[in-house]
């Protein structure tokens, strides 16, 4: 620890470290300069490189990290602005620590790239193949949260229709390679990384589109836009029913829905011994299933759930989310936190905290719609998740309520990371948000339909068709991984033999 204190690079070099985080921020959506942000990424494998030793690189790493993640993720705030009388106390710590303790992995990161060479040029290398290591890593590590990985930064350009093959880590990695080759060898290398750009830009956009069926299933998404603040208000609960009710058996330009979808929590009751709404539901759907989030519970435990319900008023499926928002759904060590504390999970309105679902599921929707593989809110962020389902499915469903995250950054990453599964798996994503952004993915990870941000309106739409199995859908982040530690460990041996 006295090392690292007496490493300390000043305010002047970490305030530089910090801007240039900002910086790389901006290639996240809703800007999505990705060239801005490639330009600051060259510079900070530079500023890291030339540290002057490896306790000086981790410092920058870190503060590197906290520019990035105090921009990226600055929508982290609106939730403790909804009850901020009791909550907003947290978003001082809370604007600290988050992007800090992400901070670690970069910090790490710079650390050992530091290490890993004994010039500017391998150090350059060292740092931006285990920064992409890092990213991958904060997606698995303490449950996960690779959210604005630098690789999202393509998912608005063709490029990222190359996820098909090496995910959302092998974007990162084309990231940071474009940035090392002219750090590390100078702008000469400049006309390569155009050349890859270009490549990948012009291969992406001329990707034939799917071929719809000649009679596609028609699915209905429905966007509410309930004002968070008052979503849980006894008084107007029935006004939120009626108000989903009323979108439901509204006349459309395409016959009737085979299914209709409410989003996350959008029932203000539980599903517990509720019969006689779920009969007013169906009666909605007028013949077709309504799939709603709604909220239940089983002895004490309650669940974030999607019930599919068919057209004769009867429960059908059932999924329970399973990887839930750690202090927004559940409190770890819950019971003992609101004991201690008075700590209680965001989202939840029953106890301290969601409980966990068994795990990924498909449901079988009938010969029509095929098998959907449901994703609740936050979900979505996980393509670990979606590989994890006990079969392929032909369709993915996402059922979210975004005005958690306001309406600036939030909502527009959350359906880019939604888009990025598509392309990743090949298959169409379909996407009822209560605020928004409500939409209709193709399985290249194109919006086909749409609802604005803040509008209370539904959207009918053909079911677009699956691509085959893609090579990230079979194989994930290994091959990846496994070329990131070739990389490393050749940039170790490299090192070893100078030394001896």
């Amino acid at each position: 620890m006295r090392r690292l204190a007496g490493a300390w690079p000043g305010w002047p070099q970490l305030g530089l470290a910090f801007g240039l985080g900002a910086v790389m921020a901006s290639g996240q959506e809703p800007l999505g300069l990705w060239l801005l942000s490639l330009l600051a990424l060259y510079a900070a494998l530079l500023l890291v490189a030339r540290a002057g030793s490896a306790g000086r690189a981790a410092w920058l790493g870190l503060f590197l990290a906290g520019g990035y993640f105090a921009l990226s993720l600055s929508w982290i705030i609106e939730p403790f602005l909804i009850e901020p009388e009791t909550y907003a106390w947290m978003i001082p710590f809370v604007l600290v620590l988050l992007p800090f303790g992400l901070g670690l992995f970069w910090a790490l990161a710079a650390w050992g790239g530091y290490h890993l060479g004994r010039g500017v040029r391998s150090r350059v290398l060292g740092f931006g193949v285990l920064l992409t290591m890092a990213e991958l890593a904060r997606g698995y590590v303490l449950t996960g949260f690779p959210w604005a990985m630098i690789g999202h930064i393509w998912i608005d350009t063709p490029v990222a229709q190359s996820a098909a093959i090496w995910g959302a880590g092998g974007l990162t990695l084309f990231a940071v390679l474009l940035a090392a080759l002219p750090a590390a060898f100078g702008w000469r290398w400049l006309g390569l990384c155009a050349v890859l750009v270009v490549g990948l830009q012009t291969w992406g956009d001329d990707l034939p589109s799917p071929t719809y069926p000649e009679a596609p299933a028609i699915v209905r998404l429905v966007q509410p836009n309930a004002d968070q603040q008052l979503k849980w208000d006894p008084s107007r609960a029935q006004d939120h029913v009626q108000r989903l009710l009323t979108l439901t058996e509204a006349s459309g330009t395409q016959g009737r829905p085979d299914l209709v979808v409410w989003p996350e929590t959008s029932v203000p009751y539980l599903l517990n011994n509720n019969e006689d709404l779920l009969r007013v539901i169906a009666g909605a759907g007028q013949g077709g299933q309504v799939a709603v989030g709604i909220q239940r519970v089983e002895g004490t435990r309650g669940y974030n759930s999607l019930a599919v319900i068919g057209a004769d008023g009867q429960l059908g499926q059932l999924y329970d989310k399973h990887h839930l928002v750690p202090f927004g759904e559940y409190i770890p060590f819950g019971d003992l936190a609101f004991q201690l504390f008075g700590l209680q999970a965001f989202a939840s309105q029953q106890g301290t905290g969601y409980s966990a679902g068994p795990g990924a599921a498909v449901l079988d929707l009938g010969d029509k719609l095929g098998h959907a593989l449901p994703l609740i809110c936050y979900e979505a962020v996980f393509p670990q998740d979606l590989r994890a389902a006990p079969i392929r499915a032909d369709w993915i469903l996402q059922v979210t309520n975004d005005a958690w995250f306001g309406t600036l950054t939030g909502p527009w990453q959350h359906l880019a990371q939604a888009r990025l599964r598509a392309m990743e798996q090949g298959l169409p994503l379909l996407r009822a948000a209560n605020t928004g952004v409500s939409a209709v993915i193709d399985a290249r990870g194109r919006v086909v339909a749409s609802i604005p941000l803040g509008v209370s309106a539904f959207v009918d739409a053909a079911l677009p068709p699956p691509l085959p199995e893609t090579v990230y859908a079979r194989f994930g982040d290994l091959p990846v991984l496994l070329l990131l530690l070739a990389l490393a460990g050749a940039l170790l041996s490299r090192r070893l033999r100078r030394k001896a």
